[in-house]
């Protein structure tokens, strides 16, 4: 009750600006007492604002009010201190909801500074001092405070749980140890708490490498969603420059076909005009001399008529039919060529476009993902391919919709193109290959399967030319149950269940390229990791006659 009492007494004689007992208590207009020292500075602060108010209600003076000590108010406070009035807590010093309160205080409650685990209770800083000061409080164990105290005591017998059951994994009470966990494993708590507490390091640190990792990535995300940004805007920007010079290029080609068309036209006019004015002088001439003429035959004096008659007799003239008329070349024809350039662009712009979209969709800025598994994950990446003609050796046979090829050893009827293989019985594809693609392929008999770029040289014997003989390709052999990987002349054996049909798994951008035996289960052959620099091309080769390979629809 005393406590209670002084614990009011501190509030009403406390300084609500420094919480602390009034010193040299000064009282205002409004009634609220202050120390001197803490109202002055507060309405130092408002000096410049000219207005002066109450910090508690807020009643405001037009003047700084003058201070004048409460004496009384003094001597009260003196006087009760004797009395053991201490001030009161501040506000933040009392637990809220989220806060361990002091399971001793009364009325409203302090928040706990510690939680005792042999008391089981937890204590505010004043009823906290016995723990500090009493010799019977030396060996209790102070922590943080804690709302799961209760935790620690076994519920069966009450009793505080010292000890920890490594058979149950539980912690459990002395009287649990002797009663239902009698045969098991249990040591004392603070032994199992050492014996974890050695795990604690190595766990921590694979967490904190974890975590360092992840970081990382995250760092590595922003750098490559900065260069995805850069990158972005420059192939924007210079895309715009590329098709505004095209339309420029265009508008000029125009101009200039608009120009010849007007020249040429002015110089057949001019011609035709020309060649009209001539005609039409004659016309003029020759009727002028049909009508002297036609005077002549009237004359009935035979002595007239002969003299002039040689007077007007034709003279050699231009005869109409002497004059080559050229035919008119119209314009028509130029219509035509420019309609068939109109086509050509038409279909060139249709293929950029098709392949600047495939580029756009494929590019891939993700942190590597994981090969597929199972042959359904394969299919997700499923491509379907078709060969070139235009690259296919003569003695090459394309069919089943040039996904088929075989070795016939006699010229097919192909014609003359510099895209061709014309030494080795090579073919490549039509399609490129980026992002991530996968395909198979049936063989017959002695065949090789490729990627390629796309400018590996194609004319002569060398190995330039060679599918895996070069730093532009890469082959697998296949020729009966034998498998060689080549790579730049470098020939690698590779061991792996025999079968007719292979597949071919790329991941362009992470330059993941592997060969794969494919029967009931899926069998990696030989697995190449590189950095691709282009496009890449599927090539086949076929190296006996009779021999045969057909890419496989797996849509």
């Amino acid at each position: 009750m005393a406590q209670q009492e002084n614990q009011l007494d501190g509030e009403r004689f406390s300084c609500s600006i420094c919480l602390d007992l009034l010193k040299d208590p000064v009282t205002i207009g409004c009634g609220h007492s202050y120390c001197m020292s803490c109202i002055k500075t507060h309405w130092d602060d408002q000096d410049e604002r000219g207005i002066y108010s109450c910090p508690q209600c807020r009643e405001t003076f037009a003047l700084r009010p003058v201070l004048v000590k409460n004496t009384m108010f003094a001597d009260l406070v003196e006087e009760l201190k004797k009395t053991g009035l201490q001030a009161a807590p501040a506000d933040h010093c009392y637990a809220g909801p989220e806060d361990v309160a002091c399971d001793f205080c009364t009325g409203r409650k302090l928040k706990a500074l510690k939680s005792c685990l042999v008391c089981l209770a937890s204590y505010c800083e004043k009823h906290l001092q016995p723990h500090f000061q009493s010799p019977a409080f030396k060996k209790h164990k102070l922590v943080e405070p804690s709302e799961k105290l209760q935790e620690n005591i076994c519920s069966r017998h009450d009793e505080v749980k010292k000890m920890f059951c490594r058979t149950d994994q539980q912690c459990i009470c002395y009287l649990c140890s002797v009663d239902e966990h009698k045969d098991h494993d249990t040591v004392s708590a603070a032994a199992e708490r050492t014996e974890r507490q050695r795990e604690l390091g190595p766990r921590r640190q694979t967490i904190q490498q974890r975590l360092q990792d992840r970081e990382k990535d995250v760092k590595l995300l922003q750098q490559e969603e900065e260069a995805v940004n850069r990158s972005a805007d420059k192939a924007v920007e210079d895309s715009e420059k590329i098709f505004t010079e095209l339309i420029r290029l265009l508008e000029k080609r125009s101009s200039d076909v608009k120009q010849q068309i007007r020249s040429q036209q002015e110089t057949e006019v001019s011609r035709v005009k020309e060649l009209q004015e001539k005609l039409e002088q004659e016309i003029t001439e020759l009727k002028r001399r049909d009508d002297e003429l036609k005077q002549l035959s009237h004359t009935e004096d035979h002595i007239q008529f002969l003299l002039n008659y040689p007077s007007l007799s034709l003279s050699e003239s231009t005869h109409s039919s002497s004059i080559r008329i050229r035919p008119l070349r119209y314009f028509e024809d130029v219509t035509a060529a420019v309609s068939q350039v109109r086509g050509r662009l038409q279909d060139i712009l249709s293929e950029t476009e098709t392949k600047i979209l495939q580029i756009v969709s494929q590019v891939d800025v993700l942190l590597p993902q994981p090969e597929p598994k199972t042959r359904a994950d394969f299919f997700k990446y499923s491509q379907e391919i078709t060969l070139d003609p235009n690259t296919a050796h003569k003695e090459l046979l394309l069919s089943e919709g040039n996904r088929k090829v075989t070795l016939m050893r006699e010229e097919q009827f192909y014609s003359h193109h510099p895209d061709r293989f014309t030494y080795w019985f090579q073919v490549l594809s039509r399609e490129s290959l980026t992002g991530r693609c996968y395909w198979e392929l049936e063989r017959e008999g002695g065949v090789s399967v490729a990627v390629t770029y796309k400018n590996i040289n194609r004319a002569g014997r060398s190995d330039k030319c060679r599918f895996g003989f070069n730093d532009k390709s890469w082959m697998l052999d296949c020729d009966g149950n034998i498998y060689n990987f080549y790579h730049n002349s470098i020939h690698t054996p590779v061991s792996g269940p025999p079968s007719s049909r292979v597949g071919v798994y790329l991941n362009h951008s992470a330059g993941v390229l592997s060969f794969y035996s494919v029967s009931d289960t899926m069998t990696l052959l030989h697995r190449v990791q590189t950095t691709f620099t282009q496009p890449l091309y599927a090539g086949v080769v076929v190296n006996y006659s009779g021999s045969s390979v057909e890419l496989c629809k797996l849509k």
